[in-house]
């Protein structure tokens, strides 16, 4: 949503050149998806709000979406899901939609399936924080009974299908909302100590305490084996409070070596997806204009570094910098110094460059109980 953004091939060179190998699509714009063919890179692809009703009403939509902007294009664009409708709910702007949600959802997946390509392409629908009517403790977390209706049949069809919740976390809209009560470095990732102890789990930030009130309440809801992907996260450069270009890097950075590690309640990676690529100048209000990691120029923003394989490549160059992270290689804890950081603070300085591996020359309690 810009007047001044870069061609579609350019877009798609841009990922490639920054090792990004994931990309989400709003809409299944063809412009988008023929410069996505041979690239690799692995897509959301998203079936418009507009278009939720429609298809809805009968399987011959269906099949004709599916076969316009999937089997076209497949297998040389790399879909890995179909989310159908973005932040839909009950209790906002899109509440007229809600009783589409569902028959849309059955109605794309059978046409997936009916294409051949059931194994291979996972139908789902990203939601918002709206839909959670107790989100602490995150162990506590629920649906709104009002949106019940609506919730439970969406996580009982991505059960049986086996595919995962598509949400959008945003701790930045909970921090600027709520200030008092939510300390920024809770919502950047920095925060120094344990901000809230939930039974046996300690959170740190916000991104992991939203994520795992989700899981509690798909848990509540029969859905504990339904996984999640963070289909948008990002925090603005400018345009409202708490917005600005050092809390935007900060929490990007954090948010990307965070991403590999999980959350208390589910630890792993987290499949995460940044909002969002470029600034974008048609947008409203003024804040939703700051949100992209690069300006239409194609000029990176921030110093960011995305993981690939046994190496991180920094963002702002294109080459590989070897040392910044190889699976193989640890760090050995030395102590012999009269000016050294506390041992939590050199945990998280570990944890911050993502160094997998520590040797400890004793035993040493604080140390242990810090790791």
């Amino acid at each position: 949503m810009g007047n001044n953004l870069p061609s579609h091939s350019e877009v798609i060179q841009l990922y490639k050149s920054r090792n990004i190998r994931r990309l989400r699509l709003y809409d299944p714009n063809h412009g988008a998806l023929n410069a996505l063919r041979g690239s690799n890179i692995e897509v959301i692809l998203g079936l418009p709000n507009v278009d939720v009703k429609h298809i809805s009403s009968g399987m011959e939509h269906a099949r004709w979406w599916v076969q316009k902007n999937v089997r076209d294009f497949w297998p040389h664009v790399k879909i890995k899901y179909i989310a159908v409708g973005n932040e839909i709910s009950p209790v906002t702007g899109t509440s007229n939609l809600a009783p589409f949600q569902v028959p849309a959802l059955v109605n794309i997946y059978k046409a997936i399936g009916e294409a051949g390509l059931g194994n291979d392409i996972k139908v789902s629908t990203s939601v918002d924080m709206t839909l959670i009517g107790n989100s602490y403790p995150p162990s506590q977390g629920s649906f709104r009974n009002d949106v019940r209706w609506f919730t439970d049949p969406i996580v009982g069809f991505l059960r049986d299908t086996r595919a995962p919740l598509l949400v959008n976390i945003y701790p930045y809209f909970s921090y600027s909302g709520n200030p008092g009560q939510i300390s920024l470095p809770y919502a950047l990732f920095t925060a120094p100590n344990v901000v809230v102890q939930d039974g046996s789990r300690q959170y740190r930030n916000l991104f992991d305490a939203m994520l795992d009130s989700v899981y509690a309440a798909m848990d509540r809801t029969g859905g504990g084996s339904v996984g999640i992907v963070v289909s948008e996260s990002g925090w603005p450069s400018a345009g409202a409070f708490g917005a600005t270009h050092e809390n935007a890097q900060t929490y990007l950075r954090n948010l990307i070596q965070h991403a590999k590690e999980g959350s208390p309640r589910k630890p792993g990676p987290i499949e995460t997806y940044i909002f969002a690529m470029f600034d974008e100048n048609n947008k409203n209000p003024e804040l939703e204009k700051h949100f992209g990691m690069f300006s239409p120029n194609k000029q990176p923003k921030y110093n960011l570094n995305f993981g690939v394989s046994e190496r991180v490549w920094d963002i702002t160059n294109s080459t590989a910098s070897s040392l910044t992270r190889a699976k193989s290689v640890g760090v050995c804890y030395g102590m012999l110094g009269n000016n050294l950081p506390s041992h939590n603070d050199v945990i998280q300085l570990y944890k911050s460059k993502n160094i997998k591996r520590l040797r400890l020359y004793e035993p040493n309690h604080e140390v242990l109980e810090a790791l």
